[in-house]
């Protein structure tokens, strides 16, 4: 059975703050270098059999100095669209839309949490389809959560209980004969 490692880039200046932050390219800061770096000691390309990558430089970058240079684009693995929302805290957005949630209300004039969904299951479908012993994914805060998601066969609502640090490594596969969390935030 397939272990799915998924792999949080490093920090930028906008996770930093909590800005949210999808097609806004933005590059690691001094410090997210130094955790992405950090991950070469903690996993071996040797030991993978499939390499997928966001399209954001921070997501490139974080797998580069992590030793993964040899990886292939998934625009999938892109993180959740905010729209509107994009570059705002959570603070400022529930001023505006008081309750927001993005696990409950999606992102106004970016993706819902089903087109978020969709896509990310897609992701699944090809690592389970792959037959890759060991799969790993460089990506994002949200969409990270959302392929844990979709690989547990999860209601999306509960992403809202998973966060994910930067730079942070996460193994799903399965537990006997259900997907399961092998490891989170480590």
């Amino acid at each position: 059975m397939t272990q799915l490692y998924l792999v949080r880039h490093g920090q930028t200046e906008w996770s930093m703050t909590g800005r949210h932050t999808s097609t806004t390219d933005l590059d690691l800061t001094d410090v997210g270098v130094e955790q992405a770096a950090s991950l070469r000691g903690r996993l071996n390309r040797d030991d993978f059999d499939l390499v997928l990558c966001s399209p954001r430089l921070r997501a490139r970058r974080t797998a580069e100095l992590a030793g993964f240079g040899d990886y292939e684009i998934d625009e999938d693995l892109a993180e959740w669209n905010y729209g509107d929302f994009e570059g705002l805290t959570a603070h400022q957005i529930r001023q505006q839309w008081h309750g927001w949630r993005i696990w409950f209300n999606g992102a106004e004039g970016g993706e819902s949490a089903e087109q978020v969904r969709a896509r990310l299951t897609r992701v699944v479908a090809r690592v389970r389809e792959s037959g890759a012993e060991r799969a790993i994914c460089f990506g994002h805060g949200h969409a990270s959560r959302v392929l844990a998601l979709c690989w547990l066969d999860f209601p999306i609502i509960f992403g809202q209980s998973f966060p994910l640090e930067v730079a942070s490594i996460s193994v799903l596969g399965r537990e006997k004969e259900s997907p399961a969390v092998i490891r989170w935030n480590s």
